[in-house]
């Protein structure tokens, strides 16, 4: 799914001090605006609205390819890899 922004207005100082005591906490405002969203959306869209959107932005399944096939007996190799004066084991 397209993801898009949502501005909020928010006064400056108190942003600073949240920000200032949430880096204690090793997150900040946007991460926990963003998990806060997510807790909302999961309990405002009724699950089978949520499942319904999930398989719509999931990707198709990819066609497998058939398994290559083993070369042939009796294949022939090209004569840059066979060493002159090699008797093949003889």
């Amino acid at each position: 799914m397209e993801k898009v922004n949502i501005t909020l207005a928010f006064d400056q100082e108190k942003l600073n001090a949240l920000e200032f005591y949430l880096k204690k906490e090793k997150t900040t405002a946007q991460r926990r605006l963003e998990e806060s969203l997510a807790q909302l959306y999961e309990q405002a869209v009724p699950a089978p609205v949520r499942e319904y959107l999930d398989s719509r932005s999931a990707p198709p399944p990819r066609p497998r390819r058939p398994p290559k096939a083993d070369a042939p007996k009796g294949t022939v190799v090209p004569a840059a890899q066979v060493k002159e004066g090699d008797d093949h084991g003889k």
